[in-house]
């Protein structure tokens, strides 16, 4: 019988899905649930009581066996007493895996016996360090099996080293319930391309076979363009999804408005246009309802393409990582599965075609169209994050248009500044800058940096607040709080603006702003830096948008 903790039962099942077979345990009661647990699932376990002997002992196993070897370990000072055989891993690079069991959080410092902060003890003498979370529900179980998948490839990735897990364990201690293993999702990862090793073999098949494949392509450097796709075999068939952030380096038809045609489906149609294979790579994508959409419909297998080989499982539902050049992934891997675009492909391509962009009246979504309409062939557009980037995603946008973002970590702070530099670098293209008052006034300083800015042209929408939280269900019900929520405020641009030297136009109506972005958006011709400033009403805004979502889903 095992114990019955979700958390140690994950460990236990994944262990062995790695095929790690040794267990050198420690006496204890905290541990108690795992060693249990261990020897009932049927690992070779090694009894050692002094965990510094503990530790050299697994260390020997595994340089004999040439393979990751785990000790366990109760808490409190136990833990500490590996800190000698752990160090001695990482500078010899053999992948030991120390997991400690713990205290649950609440209990740490309060004069609890065997308690003392062990997640992250071995600080830099660890290749990654991990505390998994005690599992109360779906989200706690994908995050514990992530977690651990994560750390055992950790050991033999880029080298080997030791790893720790630390797996805090709550009362009741003994109860040995669980009937078996639960049968946990394995993530693998498959490095490089010499020797067209399993990886891409197995990749190169499921391309073949798979009725419905999808790629997303998240965010994606600026600059250049990849080139041209097979338009026969496994990736011509399948459906690509690409937002601004990384659609312009693609050189063939994908889904750019993936956004809105997931809102308009009923749910019986997501599920049929659900992927059976997902393939990724890129960074951030800013649709939460791609997200949704395929977190509520798992594909059987998700495939990540990236060049660190990093875990990044963003779709809950990953299964596979390639480390690799994703664009030379792409064109070296030969997949068969017929020619011709695949009825898949075809019916999402159908519907993203029929989508019409939507004409809002004067309101902060047309200023951001009016201007992607009027945009040169050939410029740079930047987009602030919060509403900018997502207003942006509802209109189309030309192939010669480089678009940059800051979406690593999607922050409203330095939008203007990283703009302001790269149009610094980039002196001969226009750089235009589509950004919302929140954004604009917490970076408004970056204007007075010294430096030519004869190519920026920046679109400010100034409604007086957070637009993007008025949208935000229920946020209505914080009435005593909305106001410092949102960041209301009567501020304008225009002082700081033209002392900075930038040319200054207001736009209050739809005449008004039809001139200040014709104006805008014309030949540089020494023109100089200009800002337009649109004030909106942030009420009038999301009545428009949730009208028009309401009539996109009348059209199903």
């Amino acid at each position: 019988m095992y114990a019955n903790k979700s958390s140690i039962l994950q460990l236990a099942s994944l262990l062995r899905a790695h095929g790690i077979i040794d267990v050198v345990v420690c006496p204890g009661s905290r541990n108690a649930p795992l060693v249990q647990t261990f020897a009932a699932a049927g690992f070779d376990c090694h009894g050692v009581t002094d965990e510094r002997s503990a530790g050299f002992y697994a260390l020997g196993l595994a340089l004999a066996g040439g393979r990751a070897v785990v000790v366990c370990c109760t808490s409190g000072s136990a833990l500490v007493n590996l800190h000698p055989a752990v160090a001695e891993a990482y500078y010899q690079q053999v992948p030991l895996l120390v997991v400690s069991a713990d205290r649950p959080a609440a209990w740490i410092g309060q004069l609890d016996g065997q308690t003392l902060p062990q997640p992250g003890v071995f600080g830099p003498l660890v290749r990654m360090s991990v505390n998994l979370p005690e599992v109360r529900d779906a989200q706690d179980a994908w995050h514990c099996n992530r977690l651990i998948n994560e750390t055992v490839l950790a050991s033999v990735h880029h080298g080997r080293g030791p790893v720790h897990i630390n797996v805090p364990v709550g009362e009741p201690l003994f109860d040995f319930t669980a009937t078996g293993l639960p049968a946990e999702r394995v993530i693998t990862r498959y490095a490089g391309w010499e020797g067209r090793n399993e990886g891409w073999r197995r990749l190169e098949e499921r391309l073949s076979s798979a009725e419905r494949p999808m790629v997303i392509v998240g965010q994606l450097p600026p600059g250049g363009r990849f080139a041209a796709l097979p338009r026969e075999g496994g990736w011509a068939r399948a459906v690509w999804l690409a937002e601004h952030l990384s659609a312009g380096r693609l050189p063939f038809g994908c889904v750019t408005n993936a956004d809105v045609l997931l809102y308009a489906m009923d749910e019986g149609t997501r599920g049929r246009l659900a992927p059976d294979l997902l393939v990724t790579f890129g960074g951030h994508v800013v649709s939460k309802r791609v997200k949704q959409f395929v977190r509520n419909n798992p594909p059987r297998e998700h495939w990540h393409l990236a060049s660190d080989g990093g875990v990044a499982d963003t779709y809950c539902c990953l299964t596979s990582v390639i480390e690799c050049d994703p664009w030379e992934t792409v064109m070296r891997t030969r997949a068969g599965g017929g020619g011709g675009e695949s009825t898949y492909r075809s019916e999402w391509m159908r519907r993203s075609s029929e989508v019409v962009p939507p004409h809002f009246a004067y309101s902060s979504m047309g200023a951001v169209g009016g201007l992607i309409a009027r945009l040169p062939e050939r410029c740079t557009l930047h987009l602030a994050n919060s509403s900018a980037v997502r207003y942006a995603q509802l209109y189309p946008l030309g192939a010669g248009i480089n678009v940059c973002c800051n979406r690593g970590v999607n922050g409203i702070e330095g939008s203007l500044s990283a703009a302001l530099g790269y149009a610094a670098a980039d002196p001969t293209g226009l750089n235009f800058v589509v950004i919302g008052d929140l954004s604009f006034f917490y970076d408004m300083n970056s204007l007075g940096i010294a430096g030519g800015k004869s190519n920026v042209r920046l679109l400010l929408v100034n409604n007086g607040g957070g637009e993007i939280f008025s949208s935000l269900k229920g946020l209505d019900n914080a009435k005593e709080g909305l106001s410092y929520v949102t960041g209301r405020h009567a501020l304008s641009a225009r002082g700081w603006a033209e002392a900075a030297g930038f040319s200054y136009v207001a736009a209050h109506d739809q005449a008004s702003l039809d001139a200040a972005l014709d104006a805008l958006a014309a030949p540089s011709d020494g023109a100089g830096a200009m800002l337009v400033e649109v004030f909106t009403d942030t009420a009038r805004d999301v009545a428009m948008l949730r009208e028009y979502y309401r009539t996109l889903k009348n059209k199903q």
